[in-house]
């Protein structure tokens, strides 16, 4: 098992999906975590699919992940404002002391098509899929070149080098998020500083069952959630859905020493299926 003893971490989008499932994993491996994401009333992200914790999340992931016997900071986090970004940063590092692995996890979609789609919604999920996680980066990649080591891991997405109908700003963003990834690897490949993007196909998570409920209802066709995302089982080749432990996995691998060669790559996982 990877041990990241002694390793600080920030999880973006930390409280749920893939965000919660890595925060855990890194934690089991005894590194302290600060977790954030978007803190809100429910439902009230509008038009995307995101999930949207209440406060009342932010003690159940900090006890949660403070059960496996390692710092955690939490904390309400909007990746699309630069000032709570630092703030959350330097809370951070005050709680945990300095940051040696980022994971911009944050993310939203939305099912709109080119033709119709607003700005304001365009500008919502670029900004929280690629701004948002540049914000971030800029915030630690200094005192990891200057320390000379750090581990940056990108959640993106297969949507990164596939199209796929009514998803222009997903996709835009995740391409986006390819090319700052591979920016920040040769920035950091002098100083010990890794970067690398982890780019699944459909993961069970929240946010993947808000999406298709926005699929199915632009559909009109009555077939319901379960029956779309059991089509979509059955449409990978190996007949199921990624866990978010899965990725997980890797991304704690990739946050290790030994990883320490892996850097600039699009990793992708996804059971076969090209989206």
């Amino acid at each position: 098992m990877t041990n990241l003893s002694g390793r600080s971490a920030i999880v973006t989008g930390g409280f749920s999906g893939m965000g919660f499932a890595i925060a855990t994993a890194l934690a089991q491996a005894g590194a302290s975590v600060a977790v954030g994401s978007y803190v809100a009333a429910p439902d009230s992200g509008g038009t995307d699919a995101a999930y949207y914790p209440g406060a009342e999340e932010i003690e159940r992931v900090r006890s949660a992940l403070a059960a496996h016997g390692t710092r955690v900071h939490a904390a309400h986090l909007d990746v699309r404002d630069s000032d709570l970004t630092n703030r959350f940063v330097a809370e951070a590092q005050a709680a945990l002391g300095s940051i040696d692995i980022l994971v911009n996890a944050a993310g939203t979609t939305a099912e709109q098509p080119v033709c119709g789609h607003s700005d304001a919604l365009w500008d919502k999920i670029v900004d929280t899929n690629l701004t948002g996680a540049f914000r971030v980066t800029r915030a630690v990649l200094p005192a990891m070149i200057e320390r000379g080591w750090g581990r940056i891991v990108n959640i993106g997405s297969t949507a990164a080098t596939v199209g796929w109908k009514d998803n222009p700003a997903y996709c835009a963003s995740k391409a986006g998020l390819l090319g700052l990834t591979r920016c920040v690897a040769l920035e950091g490949a002098l100083h010990g500083v890794t970067c690398v993007m982890i780019s699944p196909t459909w993961v069970e998570t929240e946010l993947m069952r808000r999406n298709v409920a926005q699929v199915v209802a632009r559909e009109g066709k009555g077939r319901s959630v379960e029956e779309a995302m059991d089509e979509l089982r059955k449409g990978n080749p190996q007949g199921r859905m990624l866990q978010p432990q899965e990725i997980a996995a890797l991304a704690v691998f990739l946050c290790s020493d030994a990883a320490r060669g892996i850097t600039m790559e699009n990793i992708q996982i996804t059971g076969g299926a090209l989206w």
